[in-house]
């Protein structure tokens, strides 16, 4: 039986003894073209890529930056976009440079590059892991010519097995993007795309839900999707599928080789800080008595032009003590693991306390199971995350 606590009474106080742990993410925003379903902060290419003034304001950005996070140490980078492989790995190498010559970057830092077919050359790729890229995550999200074309992608199913193949060559590490519920699919077509993913010699893979969202091509023109009851099955099969091959579903959406895991991400599920440099980027760190997020301003010519001068930081504010339960069980009750009690301290500053009613009333739903050393969701609670977490809002 779910025992009731009462909220300690006053304001929480945020009281960090010792700070999370930091990651860096750097955004590179452009791409060949934007995909109709793509809601995040990308740009087509017009003419050439300004390569060069990008890394000096994403350098300069960083230089601002350095005050905030003094004699902390990176241990994560992570290359989102956009297509940051469309950058040449001098400039990338340049960057890495001057990155560690700013920050204190862990030896064994986990560096990412997120990569989409298309952009791949067997030499260029190989000089991506000698600039000091040791994961790459590729954007395949199917195999099937169809489906490719259904959403939008500038590559097709030949493209996406030689990225595989040159991936798999260059790098003993790295993710393949999937999308299942696409226009046209089959319950065996999502199969097989995974199928195709596990014999590549991937040792992660992503599994994304496609979705319709606001601001998109496809939210005005929307296609024929399989309809829930079919997506769920496909979501089912996939989950089943990747367990039966060895891979664990360590979070909603991703699944890994044991000792895979996206370090990177794992930072922000377990509520971590991560700085964001780049067009659009968002930040969020901890300091001694706050946890303050930050937004760069999202146009890539404005971010240039602010970065050098009068600093691309868009907007930056504190988050209100009483809404970091919410958004610390957001992404940690993503963790098909769950996670240990006393993380909800050391990555929020707060006491125990101020959780344990709302961690009651989940349990009370069948949405957690927990003890007194850990919670973990339940499959209730990761099938309906969001009812889940409507339990920790304000």
């Amino acid at each position: 039986m779910a025992i009731r606590v009462a909220m300690p009474t006053g304001d929480p106080v945020v009281k960090f003894d010792v700070l999370p742990p930091l990651s860096l993410y750097v955004h590179i925003p452009w791409c060949i073209r934007k995909c109709p379903y793509c809601d995040f902060n990308s740009h087509e290419m017009r003419g050439e890529i300004p390569e060069t003034r990008y890394v000096e304001a994403l350098v300069a950005d960083l230089e601002r930056s350095v005050p905030a996070i003094w004699g902390r140490t990176v241990h994560t980078i992570f290359f989102g976009g956009g297509t940051p492989s469309l950058f040449s790995p001098e400039a990338l190498a340049s960057l890495l440079s001057r990155v560690r010559a700013l920050v204190p970057v862990a030896v064994d830092a986990e560096i990412t590059l997120e990569a989409n077919p298309g952009t791949f050359e067997q030499s260029r790729f190989a000089e991506f892991r000698a600039a000091g890229i040791n994961r790459l995550s590729v954007g395949i999200q199917s195999f099937s010519a169809p489906r490719l074309k259904a959403i939008g992608r500038v590559h097709d199913d030949r493209e996406a097995r030689k990225a595989v193949e040159i991936a798999a060559a260059c790098f003993d590490n790295f993710n393949l993007d999937l999308m299942y519920a696409l226009p046209g699919q089959s319950l065996d077509g999502a199969l097989e795309d995974v199928s195709q993913a596990v014999r590549s010699g991937a040792t992660h893979v992503s599994a994304y839900h496609l979705t319709i969202e606001p601001n998109t091509y496809f939210h005005r023109y929307p296609p024929s999707l399989p309809d829930d009851d079919e997506s769920a099955r496909m979501q089912e099969a996939i989950e089943a599928h990747l367990a039966q091959e060895g891979f664990e579903n360590y979070e909603t959406s991703a699944f890994a080789r044991p000792g895979r895991e996206c370090v990177h991400n794992l930072n922000y599920w377990t509520f971590g800080d991560y700085l964001g440099i780049g067009a659009g980027a968002h930040g969020k760190l901890s300091f001694r008595d706050r946890v303050v997020r930050q937004v760069r301003c999202r146009h890539p010519r404005e971010y240039m032009a602010r970065a050098g001068q009068d600093g691309a930081i868009l907007s930056e504010t504190d988050v209100p003590p009483s809404d970091l339960p919410f958004e610390f069980m957001m992404n940690a009750l993503r963790l098909g693991g769950g996670f240990p009690l006393g993380l909800f301290e050391a990555r929020t500053g707060l006491a125990l306390q101020h959780v344990l009613d709302g961690l009651g009333r989940a349990e009370a739903e069948g949405f957690i199971e927990r003890d007194h050393a850990s919670v973990r969701p339940t499959l209730r609670g990761r099938r309906f995350l969001n009812d889940l977490l409507q339990v920790f809002l304000p």
